[in-house]
């Protein structure tokens, strides 16, 4: 790992042990009134480990998990259910989280299977902070074991998972890129009816995904009334597998 890249990992995880869980803000005002201005005066971004001004967002090392971290834009953008992800020409923060990613590899220390690797959004009733974040980490491994045996039965719309993860029904469908104008994971969501009424039931989950034509891809993962988070593990166990 590049030295830089470690002391801010290092660093970001020790600042943020602090973070008390039971403030819905604190995401919130460690990007607003920490991590901008640091960068802005100082030009580090600790706490946090990255800040892109520009696209609008930072990345958060979260206390939790060897290697859980957090996209959070630095934009005021309460959850899923905001009506600014949905404005025409919204940033798609999708691609910057899988992009960063290679922060999970960094902090486990070696390189990781795209099919392994996830990122995720809790719905209003399953989060604890008010301020938009996807979480970044491994994949459960008994999900990505489901995804790799049953993701051929897996298409292009939204359709019913064969498995129950964590014991919640999951629609799924798969998609070569995050970045597709009008079809961002966010837009596809807002396709279900029921999503679209009310966003703040929902969750999503994105899986990378290896294809059997040989092509990569991702997965996308809904459910109503449970956490995408649900899928991922903290721990990282597939890491540690050969």
């Amino acid at each position: 790992m590049e030295l830089r890249t470690a002391a801010l990992l290092f660093g970001a995880a020790a600042a943020n042990a602090a973070v008390g869980a039971d403030d819905p803000n604190a995401l919130w005002r460690i990007v607003h009134e920490q991590c901008v201005p640091h960068v802005e005066r100082f030009m580090t971004p600790l706490p946090c480990v990255s800040v892109a001004q520009s696209a609008g967002y930072a990345i958060l090392k979260d206390r939790s998990g060897t290697s859980h971290f957090l996209l959070v834009p630095t934009a005021r953008i309460s959850g899923i259910e905001d009506p600014a992800l949905a404005v025409p020409g919204a940033p798609n923060y999708w691609q910057a989280a899988w992009e960063s990613t290679r922060l999970v590899e960094a902090m486990v220390g070696r390189a990781l299977p795209r099919d392994t690797l996830s990122l995720a959004v809790n719905s209003a009733h399953q989060r604890t902070q008010d301020q938009l974040h996807i979480h970044i980490d491994c994949v459960n491994h008994a999900v990505g074991a489901a995804l790799r045996e049953r993701g051929h039965e897996i298409g292009d719309a939204w359709a019913p998972f064969a498995v129950q993860p964590a014991g919640h029904a999951y629609r799924a469908m798969r998609v070569r890129t995050l970045v597709q104008p009008g079809a961002t994971p966010f837009e596809l969501l807002a396709r279900i009816a029921e999503a679209r009424a009310d966003m703040a039931a929902e969750s999503l989950a994105v899986v990378g995904a290896n294809f059997a034509d040989g092509e990569t891809g991702f997965y996308l993962l809904e459910a109503r009334g449970g956490g995408g988070e649900e899928l991922q593990d903290h721990g990282c166990a597939v890491a540690n597998l050969p």
